[in-house]
C-alpha cells in the first residue's frame, strides 16, 4: 500500500489520478527546490505531471529542467506517496500519485523555462523546514 498524506479523499467526490514523478536534488551539501508562484507561492520539490505515453523518468529529465533550469543524474527511486487535492491551475480534484527519486544536479542550462517558477539552493534543513507538501518533507527526512 502506497502512503497518504494530507486530507483523505472527500466522500461522493471524483478524483482523477495524475502520476508524478520528482526528485531530491542534492549537490555539496545543499539542495535545489523550486518556488512555484501560482496558484499559491510555495515551495516544492522539482518534477511534476507525468504525459500520457510518457516514461516517468523522461518526464522527471523534463520536469526539473523546466521548473529549475537544470539537467540532472538520476540515483535512485525512493519510493511513492498519494495525495489528494484540487489542482486549480487544471480545474481538477486530483489523486496525485507522486514518485519520488533521488537525483544529482548535473549542468545549469539557464533559468526556469515554467513561468511562475524560481530555482533556489538551500541546506538540507531549510528545505525541510519550507517544503509545502508533507510527502515532500517526509521523503527529505527519511534521507536524511
Amino acid at each position: 500500500m502506497i502512503r497518504r498524506f494530507d486530507a483523505p479523499p472527500e466522500s461522493g467526490r471524483r478524483y482523477r489520478l495524475r502520476p508524478g514523478a520528482y526528485a531530491i536534488l542534492m549537490r555539496d551539501g545543499r539542495m535545489l527546490l523550486t518556488h512555484q508562484a501560482d496558484p499559491w507561492p510555495e515551495f516544492q520539490l522539482p518534477g511534476g505531471g507525468i504525459e500520457r505515453g510518457e516514461h516517468p523518468v523522461a518526464a522527471l529529465h523534463r520536469e526539473v529542467l523546466e521548473e529549475t533550469g537544470w539537467t540532472i543524474h538520476l540515483t535512485r527511486r525512493l519510493g511513492a506517496f498519494r495525495r489528494f487535492t484540487f489542482m486549480p491551475e487544471y480545474h481538477l480534484w486530483a489523486e496525485k500519485l507522486c514518485t519520488v527519486y533521488l537525483a544529482r544536479p548535473a549542468l545549469r542550462h539557464g533559468p526556469p523555462r515554467e513561468a511562475g517558477h524560481s530555482a533556489h539552493w538551500m541546506t538540507p534543513t531549510k528545505a525541510g523546514a519550507v517544503l509545502g507538501n508533507p510527502g515532500d518533507r517526509h521523503f527529505l527526512q527519511s534521507l536524511l
